[in-house]
């Protein structure tokens, strides 16, 4: 019998209190056909009521897809676990699930993305739930907030800690969902799926195990159907004998503003001479001296923000392939891409699922992680994830906290501090007017990294700014390098919160960072 349903009668199956997990990453891999179809049932229907929706990583963004926003509605909506939420500019209007979670209108959970993918592992093996030392002296930490997004949320928790064999672990109880909302390229009449065209696979095999093996529902949404018996069985991701229903939808975006680009799903090489030249400012000088750090032959974790520059610094180096680049959608090598099409990667040497990604991220296997701060306090502690002030301008932890759990060596990098006018010319950096909101502070809004835990495990952790570099040392923050053209008291003591330690060796940064020529890396 085909599976083969349109997306009004896909949605029908969705009964009321149903757990719906949604397999996607902003624009990559969103399901929105299908999102779009449930909140339009709901309109009409006032059915189905008081859902819970997991989303490991945020479904949808502030750029044209909708995702999450087509069921951000009271009463369809009652409870939501997510990874990462949309996000965007501060002045711009809030997404609907921000609005409703501000309004306490919805349980809101911010987990790590890779815990999430382990609750729904979980669930598909009917085990109990998640032991995991990820997360602890967090946010995610019952001993803070529990990973609780709002009043509604901290009403009920979601993680516990409890002692097994000796030590104290977090426990999160499995995610059995009933529905799972997943998407492809390519399915047959039926439901093999395939992903030629998709730049990520995301959690989708994940998710339809979790939902297949507790007698749920797995709805699949595809660009194109085919004739069955077309599909090599090799390229088959998820099986068919996992999907309940498939919905086509032949003008779903290959990612954000994005119709199909062939070298975001690696059946293209990009040309790397055809990539934009990152322009010349301070935020290029701390990208370059970011890459000082690294190491020929290492796997290095890249995240969003200025240290997404790096690989194109190699580039411009002639160093491309020194390091294999890996992020946390699950692409494994190539060129992590900038702007609409971040998470994704071009000339990738292979695609492994997310939750296989966090695995190794989990457990420290790669070399080093480039990520990004928001603020960072005087035991070097960092927020990534929540700023009271403008709380849709972020999008949550996502994988950043299964990331720096046991990451051997971090490197942070960003501004000094918020709206200072920059410029770098003849080889020193120029503060043309001067910053006015610190970001080394006394008290984070949220504590997303503990340095005291990274401290305690001999985690090598830097942050790299355009005025100096810090080392998280014994004592605490130590400024180990500043930048030509810099005063250490005027520029640098004197416009941090927090209490920054100079050390004794203090030395300048290499000047040709600061110059436009390329300067010679040396990995």
């Amino acid at each position: 019998m085909s599976k083969i349903r349109t997306a009004e009668e896909a949605v029908k199956l969705i009964q009321d209190e149903a757990v719906v997990a949604v397999n996607s990453s902003s624009g990559l891999c969103c399901p929105d056909s299908i999102l779009e179809a449930l909140g339009a049932r709901f309109d009409k229907e006032h059915h189905p009521q008081n859902l819970t929706t997991i989303h490991p990583i945020a479904a949808g963004d502030m750029f044209g897809t909708k995702g999450v926003d087509y069921i951000a509605k009271k009463g369809l909506l009652g409870m939501i676990i997510g990874g990462s939420y949309p996000s965007g500019p501060s002045k711009a209007e809030p997404p609907a699930i921000w609005n409703m979670i501000l309004a306490n209108q919805v349980m809101a959970y911010n987990v790590p993305s890779g815990i999430i993918f382990d609750m729904l592992r979980e669930a598909s093996a009917k085990r109990p739930g998640v032991l995991t030392k990820v997360g602890m002296d967090t946010f995610v930490d019952p001993k803070l907030e529990g990973c609780a997004m709002n009043e509604a949320a901290e009403s009920r928790p979601i993680v516990r800690r409890t002692k097994f064999e000796g030590e104290e672990w977090l426990y999160f109880p499995a995610i059995v969902p009933d529905v799972a909302i997943i998407r492809a390229t390519t399915s047959d009449a039926c439901g093999n799926l395939t992903f030629e065209e998709e730049g990520a696979y995301l959690g989708a095999l994940e998710m339809a195990l979790a939902a297949k093996n507790n007698g749920g529902v797995v709805i699949a949404q595809v660009k194109r159907i085919i004739p069955n018996a077309s599909s090599q069985p090799h390229k088959v991701h998820v099986p068919g004998a996992f999907v309940t229903v498939v919905v086509e939808a032949p003008e779903q975006l290959q990612t954000t503003a994005t119709p199909y680009d062939p070298t975001i799903s690696g059946e293209v090489n990009l040309d790397l001479d055809t990539l934009e030249q990152i322009p010349f400012d301070a935020s290029k000088v701390i990208a370059r001296r970011v890459a000082q750090e690294l190491k020929e032959g290492w796997v290095v974790n890249i995240g969003y923000g200025i240290s997404a520059n790096v690989p194109r610094i190699l580039i411009e180096e002639n160093r491309h392939g020194a390091v294999t680049w890996v992020i946390e959608q699950g692409a494994i090598g190539g060129i992590p891409l900038l702007g609409f099409k971040f998470g994704c990667s071009a000339n990738a040497e292979a695609f492994v699922p997310s939750p296989n990604q966090f695995s190794f991220f989990q457990s420290g296997g790669f070399d080093a992680s480039l990520l990004s701060f928001l603020q960072v306090s005087n035991d070097g502690s960092v927020n990534v994830s929540k700023l009271k002030s403008n709380p849709h301008r972020t999008a949550g932890a996502g994988g950043f906290v299964d990331i720096t759990s046991r990451a051997k060596k971090i490197i942070f990098s960003g501004y000094f501090n918020a709206g200072a006018k920059l410029d770098v010319r003849e080889g020193k950096l120029v503060i043309e007017k001067e910053g006015r909101i610190a970001k080394f502070v006394t008290d984070l809004d949220q504590i997303s990294f503990s340095g005291k835990r990274a401290q305690e495990q001999g985690q090598e952790i830097t942050f790299l700014t355009e005025r100096c570099v810090i080392k998280l040392k014994g004592k605490g923050l130590v400024v180990t390098e500043i930048a030509p053209g810099i005063d250490i008291e005027r520029d640098i003591i004197d416009q941090a919160e927090a209490h920054l330690f100079v050390d004794d060796r203090l030395k300048e940064m290499d000047s040709r960072l600061f110059n436009p020529e390329p300067f010679g890396l040396q990995l």
